[in-house]
């Protein structure tokens, strides 16, 4: 990749392949997360302790994605789809700026979640399935209206998503 490619922001189908990856990823994340809490407070029914349950998720799921950016700016899907976590500088951002964006992202993706919901209850075609798929894909409608492509909270952040270079395999 030159140096201009480098710069761009990945286009929305390879950030929609990576936030796939990722979603496999995190199903072994809130797996692990939810046997601990459940180990460590012998609940025997997911619906037990269930406000403490999404709180202990909510860190969990951020825990993951603060502590992989903070790294190389990279999760593992992220690495696989040469794509990376940079601000205004290209450094990797902060601890507080990762924190932040992570939250961030949270607001749109429950709007979206509310409006899956409410448009299903209207149509009595309630589908989970539509709902968990659905919801967290809200965050690419600002991308289209961005001049750069970026996600909302990325612009808000001062943080944005570019191509990374590709790894040189050893021969």
């Amino acid at each position: 990749m030159t140096t201009d490619a480098l710069d761009q922001t990945p286009n929305r189908l390879r950030r929609f392949a990576c936030m796939m990856y990722e979603a496999v990823l995190l199903f072994g994340v809130v797996f692990l997360a939810g046997y601990l809490l459940d180990t460590l407070t012998q609940s025997k029914n997911a619906l037990e302790l269930r406000s403490a349950r999404q709180a202990w998720l909510f860190v969990a799921i951020g825990a993951y994605f603060v502590l992989c950016w903070r790294r190389r700016g990279q999760t593992l899907p992220m690495k696989t789809w040469n794509i990376r976590l940079v601000d205004r500088d290209g450094n990797t951002p902060g601890i507080p700026r990762l924190i932040l964006r992570y939250v961030l992202v949270w607001p749109l993706v429950l709007a979206g979640a509310a409006v899956v919901w409410g448009a299903a209850s209207l149509t009595g075609w309630a589908s989970m399935d539509m709902f968990i798929v659905a919801a967290p894909f809200t965050i690419f409608i600002w991308s289209w209206f961005d001049p750069d492509g970026q996600f909302l909270h990325d612009r808000l952040l001062g943080t944005r998503l570019r191509n990374a270079p590709q790894r040189q395999k050893a021969r």
